[in-house]
């Protein structure tokens, strides 16, 4: 027998609503005349997983260019590197500064 609003032989499927992905923000270590460069090569490998020459590589664009992506988050976890970045920087007396923009 069949339930109240229900048709028997009928299948209910089940909806799901499509959740877009957060948006993205990428990192940005910008370039000042006194942060040493083996200080910005430290940075990038211990907030941002990089490899010694990945490291190097971005630290040499921010150097020649002013600016060098660290990375792409969701807005928490960029917010989150860019403030740890900031802290270590002013704990070591350096003015290492890290942004983060919208895409």
């Amino acid at each position: 027998m069949a339930r109240p609003h229900q048709q028997e032989g009928a299948v209910l499927e089940a909806q799901r609503d499509k959740v877009a992905p957060p948006p993205l923000y990428t990192v940005w270590l910008l370039n000042d005349d006194f942060t040493p460069m083996d200080f910005v090569v430290h940075v990038l490998r211990k907030f941002f997983s990089m490899n010694q020459e990945q490291a190097t590589q971005i630290m040499l664009k921010v150097h020649l260019e002013g600016r060098g992506v660290c990375g792409t988050y969701p807005r928490d976890v960029a917010a989150t590197k860019v403030e740890q970045v900031s802290s270590f920087a002013r704990e070591n007396q350096h003015p290492l500064a890290c942004i983060m923009e919208g895409n």
